[in-house]
């Protein structure tokens, strides 16, 4: 087994004028997740795409578990688990039918396609729901069938595309739990996420995609480290002190304050900790502008995602 689950350089892919992917590199090692984080159209799945074969690459190469996905794409599959942004079940079969499908697809006998279907069935929490067809299942319940057939072969390679996209938050700690099993077993995995917990919470490195190039990537710890400091936020009475406030903030603070009129939000990087928001404070106290709201905390992923692309990940609109 290849030390690297994934490697790739220089991927690069256009859709007519579009250039989805500007020479990406990217690697995961095996037994570890990578986080490959950014909003809606950043390049997330085109990336995936090409790593399970599915898109041919204008220019670049990867080889995912030492396999090239252009010399052998064959060879890639039968690696690989795949589960994309949207369920890919067959409507009409019962979850157990998915899932026994898919096991003697991938060669298994009819004893072994069965045992496996029955324990994927039991650890994704489909028993009640087996023997229905799975047009009647919830969109959180095909996402966790959806899932489970990307697991049947226990590939050594994994690639989630968003995968708790849609589930309820027991749903998510599933599936999370799920991919710590993986790892623990030795299988590199790819996820996508617009979600920053889910990256902060499961991934050993994170890279940050926008407009299809990687714009960073470094653990969590390393990413948070280029915000330094701790943040001073608030929330203000009325939104029409924010221009004097963040002029207060950008006095005592590093860099530019980030606003949110709507919620009336506003913060900065600060070095000084507890004392720069008592400054903060009476400063703004000073000029009569009421705060509803105020606390101190340490930088998030977010505030990377943020400050690297003047937007938020999960919506790609800036605050």
């Amino acid at each position: 087994m290849s030390t690297l689950a994934i490697e790739a350089e220089g991927l690069v892919k256009s859709f007519g004028s579009t250039r989805a992917l500007e020479s990406i590199d990217l690697q995961v090692a095996q037994g570890t997740v990578l986080g490959l984080l950014g909003p809606n159209g950043a390049g997330k799945t085109t990336a995936v795409r090409i790593l399970s074969t599915l898109l041919r690459p204008d220019g670049g190469w990867a080889r995912v578990a030492g396999v090239d996905v252009l010399a052998d794409p064959q060879g890639v599959r039968r690696k690989i688990g795949l589960s994309g942004q949207y369920a890919a079940v067959d409507q009409n079969l019962t979850g157990f039918e998915n899932l026994y499908m898919i096991s003697r697809l991938c060669g298994m006998s009819r004893r072994a396609a069965q045992t496996r279907t029955k324990a994927l069935i039991t650890r994704f929490r489909l028993d009640e729901a087996a023997d229905r067809p799975a047009k009647t299942y919830s969109g959180g319940m095909r996402r966790r069938l959806d899932l489970a057939g990307a697991l049947v072969a226990s590939p050594e390679v994994v690639m989630l595309d968003e995968p708790t996209t849609g589930l309820d938050p027991r749903g998510r700690l599933d599936t999370w739990e799920v991919i710590g099993e993986l790892v623990a077993d030795g299988a590199g995995v790819l996820l996508t996420t617009q979600y920053l917990e889910e990256a902060d919470q499961l991934a050993d490195a994170i890279a940050v995609i926008e407009r299809g190039r990687v714009i960073a990537c470094g653990t969590s710890g390393q990413l948070k480290e280029q915000i330094g400091g701790e943040r001073v936020e608030m929330v203000l009475d009325h939104a029409a002190d924010l221009p004097e406030a963040a002029a207060v903030l950008a006095g005592i603070g590093c860099g530019e304050p980030t606003i949110n009129a709507q919620s009336r939000r506003i913060g900065v990087v600060v070095n000084g900790g507890a004392k720069s928001l008592i400054e903060a404070l009476r400063e703004l106290d000073l000029r009569s502008i009421p705060v509803q709201d105020v606390g101190l905390r340490k930088p998030s992923l977010d505030d990377v995602f943020l400050q690297l692309t003047g937007h938020t990940a999960e919506t790609g609109v800036t605050p």
